[in-house]
């Protein structure tokens, strides 16, 4: 009786408590309903680390085929004009790319991205999406990869920090504005223009500042005779040039298979898997591509040209690595394998001074890719080739006014003789290889 006595009450004092928690409980999300929102963050997290893994891929790349005296000067570009990329995406790059507001060409200029901490109201709206800062970083690292296309093509000649300037400006205006046209749901957007992981956005806008520049730039001392006889300049370590390029082709899965944008359903999941074995096939096709071609060509197999060959089957597929089927993606990218075979040469002819071939790689094999995108049926070829037109003609017109402006007044080249020496030591005052002679 004694016991009752209390036992009462406390149940009495227990029930409301009780019902709250009850109703926290239910009133607490499931994993259907929060799982696409974590699952599609999750994407651009692990997509985002791999394309950022790709830096390293491009220094490889580049510390490879210059040589070894202009070696850590291409360790220094690629690890600064990461840097810049991440502030000035930041800055204002971010905010100027999206939504694109501004009458459908550009977002808010000196706008800089804040990822505050979001309350709960705010986190359930985005539930059917991914978190800002994920989505951010990921957009990030395709900023940086357009950099390190100029990067290469412009190696063994170029001061830094002329270079590091246009950096500034590429990955801070240039490109976000251009990539609001599309991306930002600009107006190249609304009339279908379809490129689903940058084959022109970010490929090809890379391979038009890198032709400005070039051309701008001069090429390098020795390279061409009067005679039209293009002097062969190898590079300093092919295994790391090979190393790179591997790098490269890990990276690309993240680049690709991130862009599906979501991975909050089966059908999601399925699409990332099958944009993987896409991309993979792409790359596969174009190095073999590349490796038969020379050998036709040369009568021997180059090496060089093997590793661009797989590069542009990748940049190749970037358009739309989803909807060809695996022979599809075979033969576009064994066509990038092969347009990069007689795009090197032809640059030779003009005198055009590309040190890694990221202009034959990126810039041509991005246009091949766009317009591909046309036989998987998800877009006109009006609209490709009137998206390749619009982003040719800003980004080389742009990158060529602020080229001149730079050389104008602070000049864009090292001297005959810092260029002999090596920019290592002309520039940086240290070498890569110390306990090697300079070649």
């Amino acid at each position: 009786m004694k016991l009752t006595k209390f036992i009462l009450p406390a149940a009495l004092v227990a029930l409301p408590s009780l019902g709250l928690a009850q109703e926290a409980e239910a009133a607490a999300p499931g994993f259907d309903e929060i799982g696409p929102y974590i699952m599609t963050t999750l994407l651009f997290c692990m997509a985002g680390f791999l394309v950022f893994f790709m830096a390293a891929g491009f220094a490889m790349l580049e510390g490879g085929l210059v040589r070894s005296k202009n070696v850590t000067m291409q360790m220094t570009k690629n690890i600064a004009l990461f840097s810049i990329a991440a502030i000035m995406y930041w800055f204002m790059g971010f905010n100027l790319m999206y939504p694109g507001d501004f009458n459908g060409y550009v977002g808010t200029f000196f706008s800089p991205t804040v990822l505050d901490p979001v309350g709960v109201a705010a986190a359930d709206a985005a539930l059917d999406y991914a978190s800002v800062g994920s989505d951010f970083f990921f957009q990030l690292v395709f900023v940086a990869a357009t950099a390190s296309i100029v990067s290469g093509a412009l190696a063994e000649r170029i001061k830094l920090w002329p270079f590091l300037i246009f950096t500034i400006v590429l990955t801070g205006v240039l490109y976000p504005i251009s990539g609001s046209w599309k991306w930002g749901g600009g107006w190249l957007d609304g009339i279908g223009f379809s490129d689903f992981a940058g084959s022109t956005i970010v490929h090809s806008v890379g391979g038009w500042a890198a032709l400005a520049g070039a051309i701008v730039l001069g090429p390098r001392i020795g390279k061409y005779g009067k005679d039209g006889k293009v002097t062969p300049m190898p590079g300093s370590n092919l295994a790391l040039a090979t190393l790179g390029t591997f790098i490269l082709w890990l990276g690309w899965f993240g680049f690709n298979g991130g862009s599906q944008l979501a991975m909050g359903t089966v059908g999601d999941v399925s699409d990332v898997s099958r944009i993987f074995a896409n991309t993979n096939m792409a790359a596969a096709a174009g190095s073999i591509a590349a490796l038969i071609m020379t050998q036709i060509m040369y009568k021997k197999p180059d090496l060089t040209m093997v590793l661009n060959g797989a590069l542009a089957g990748l940049v190749s597929i970037t358009a739309e690595p989803l909807a060809p089927s695996l022979f599809g993606s075979l033969l576009i990218g064994g066509v990038g394998g092969i347009l990069v075979v007689f795009a090197v040469p032809m640059l030779d002819k003009l005198k055009i001074d590309d040190v890694v071939g990221a202009i034959p790689v990126h810039l041509v094999c991005g246009i091949w890719g766009t317009i591909a995108v046309v036989f998987s049926g998800s877009a006109t070829l009006t609209a490709q080739l009137t998206g390749i037109v619009a982003y040719g003609v800003f980004t080389f017109v742009a990158s060529l006014v602020v080229w001149f402006i730079l050389k104008g007044v602070m000049g864009i080249r090292v001297s005959e003789e810092d260029e002999i020496m090596g920019l290592d030591m002309a520039e940086l005052g240290m070498e890569a290889y110390p306990e090697f002679s300079r070649g």
